[in-house]
């Protein structure tokens, strides 16, 4: 278990939890060599003893640290140590460009162009050490605060070069953002990334993703089946020529998606240029439909045809009956008509009978959406029995009092007078929320949004900022008040308090060692004071700094300051000055 305060490999500090994902938590931590923040990336407890979840975590270490590229974030160190394993990686101070989408609703088109521009130039990179990223989502894109995007999370990062490799076909990417051939089963390559690109753009600029369900089978069934929904539709702002990009990104048959991301950025760079703004919707070369090569199989009926000619040529002799009749006794004939009977009888009651009989099959229809009493009347007419109790469950789709599903499903074949069963749908499901006041922003964040909720995390002022140090992440206040009950894609605003996390300009701004100090015992900050002499500086002030102006101040961390003290003066010896005198007498 992982502990705030806790050293990792002897050098890394933890500092705090702020990440939380299927198969590894993220920490906060300091590089007490470097004097740097990092992100540590720990794989879970209880996947730590799972041979297949150690190897793919590995892999990803090994593949990450081979990359280095302004557009991805940084591998700095692998190792393991008490059965923990871990990655440390550059810390980005930033926010995930989903937080981003939600927070603005959609992003403009230069933005779209230049984050996706940013982004082909890191998977290029990524692609050109034959590796592919495999889960390329917003929640794996980071926005740094001067417009800069870097991919992270390379977890399931798989090398093309490898031989070892045992998920190839495994279905392991965010299902939103999932090719059709992952969906399929068919393993992936550098355009399955390209199609997680192609998702991505058409969410940043419609603010929604195009392939939306209940189920994640639903919506990888989508993906493979129904075509790519029209951003211009959603945004008529969007010229054709950048939906275009968006539509060969996103084919269902790789062979009309780019070749390469470095294709697609070519193509994308001139998309919003005069030059094209007549162009056509595109046209693919290739059916979409047909994702493998069809086997045409050889045509039977001119093959029957040509075999009955030459039966045809046969010259057959006539035989006379007569002369093979076989001679049968009349017991004989007396005991095959016996035969006969029972087996006529045998096959009366077993199939004729039964085929008489048989219930029929009937196709159960679909009554999601209609009233109660129309879908029982329906349900009825075709010959089925309906259930008088009608249970209840919760959909996003179906709005609340209507019918939602059926059991039996609909579409299913089942015997004519079965009985189904009913659902009436409650509407979507009610969140309740609760005080977290005092609790820690990212673990509820994560809670929350795991339920559907929007959820933001912003400061806010306090009168009395040394009550919250080492509490930086510590929710103050929410939006929405403890009882009340909101509904999937509803907002939430979680608190935390707005406190000085950046070391200020000492030197600059003139400050003396009792202020330094003040300072320091608010922050928990461990300081260091030396002193030199500086006939520049006036004494008791600082004159140097360990910590530059602007860097973020992280608890119990040392500060080393030199303060400038007052230059000793040179005092002439006694004798020396008895000499002078006779000197000069």
């Amino acid at each position: 278990m992982i502990v705030k305060g806790q050293k990792i490999n002897g050098r890394y500090e933890v500092r705090k939890l702020i990440g939380e994902g299927g198969m590894a938590n993220v920490y906060l931590g300091f590089d007490t060599i470097l004097e740097r923040d990092v992100a540590i990336k720990v794989l879970r407890g209880d996947l730590s003893d799972d041979e297949k979840f150690v190897r793919r975590f590995k892999r990803e270490a090994q593949s990450a640290s081979l990359l280095s590229h302004p557009n991805i974030v940084q591998i700095y160190d692998v190792g393991e140590e008490d059965g923990n394993f871990y990655i440390v990686m550059e810390y980005i101070k930033g926010e995930t460009l989903k937080h981003l989408i939600k927070k603005r609703g959609h992003l403009s088109i230069p933005e779209v162009v230049d984050i996706t521009s940013q982004l082909t130039d890191g998977l290029a990179h990524a692609h050109d050490s034959y590796i592919i990223h495999r889960d390329i989502k917003p929640q794996n894109i980071m926005i740094l605060d001067d417009g800069a995007a870097k991919i992270t999370d390379f977890g399931i990062a798989m090398a093309l070069n490898a031989s070892d490799l045992t998920q190839t076909n495994s279905v392991m990417g965010s299902v939103h953002y999932l090719p059709p051939e992952q969906a399929a089963g068919k393993g992936s390559t550098i355009k399955s990334d390209i199609y997680s690109l192609g998702i991505l753009m058409y969410e940043m600029l419609a603010g929604t993703m195009p392939f939306r369900g209940t189920t994640a089978v639903e919506i990888a069934l989508k993906h493979i089946k129904n075509p790519m929904p029209s951003i211009r539709e959603v945004n008529p702002k969007v010229p054709q020529a950048l939906e275009n990009v968006i539509l060969k990104a996103t084919a269902k048959n790789p062979k009309n998606r780019y070749n390469s991301v470095r294709e697609l950025y070519d193509d994308l760079k001139t998309s919003t240029s005069k030059e094209r703004e007549d162009e056509k919707r595109i046209v693919f070369k290739y059916p979409e439909s047909d994702l493998e090569e069809t086997k045409v199989m050889n045509n039977l009926k001119e093959e029957v045809k040509d075999k009955t000619k030459k039966e045809e040529k046969i010259d057959v002799k006539p035989i006379d009956e007569e002369e093979f009749k076989p001679k049968i006794s009349k017991t004989t004939k007396i005991l095959i008509g016996v035969i006969s009977g029972l087996l006529f009888l045998f096959m009366f009651f077993m199939f004729i009978v039964p085929s008489i009989t048989k219930t029929p099959d009937v196709i159960v229809p679909d009554v999601s959406g209609l009233s109660i009493k129309k879908a029982t009347d329906t349900l009825q007419k075709k010959g089925f029995k309906v259930d008088e109790i009608i249970k209840e469950d919760y959909t996003d789709e179906i709005p609340k009092g209507k019918v939602s599903k059926t059991v039996p499903s609909a579409r299913k074949t089942v015997k004519k007078g079965s009985k189904i069963t009913i659902y009436k749908s409650l509407g979507s499901e009610k969140i309740v929320i609760e005080d977290y006041t005092g609790q820690d922003a990212n673990k509820i964040q994560a809670q929350l949004e795991v339920k559907g909720l929007d959820v933001l995390v912003d400061k806010k002022d306090v009168d009395d900022k040394s009550k919250y140090i080492g509490k930086e992440n510590q929710i103050i206040s929410q939006s929405v008040k403890k009882g009340t009950n909101l509904l999937k894609g509803d907002s939430i605003t979680l608190f935390i308090p707005n406190i000085l996390k950046e070391y200020p300009d000492f030197v600059g701004e003139a400050w003396s060692l009792e202020e330094v100090k003040t300072f320091a015992s608010e922050y928990g900050i461990e300081l260091t004071v030396e002193e030199k002499e500086d006939a520049n500086t006036k004494e008791g002030l600082v004159i140097s700094q360990s910590k530059s102006a602007g860097s973020e101040i992280v608890s119990n961390a040392t500060l080393r300051i030199t303060v400038a003290k007052k230059v000793t003066e040179m005092v002439p010896y006694e004798n020396e000055e008895t000499s002078s005198s006779d000197e000069s007498e």
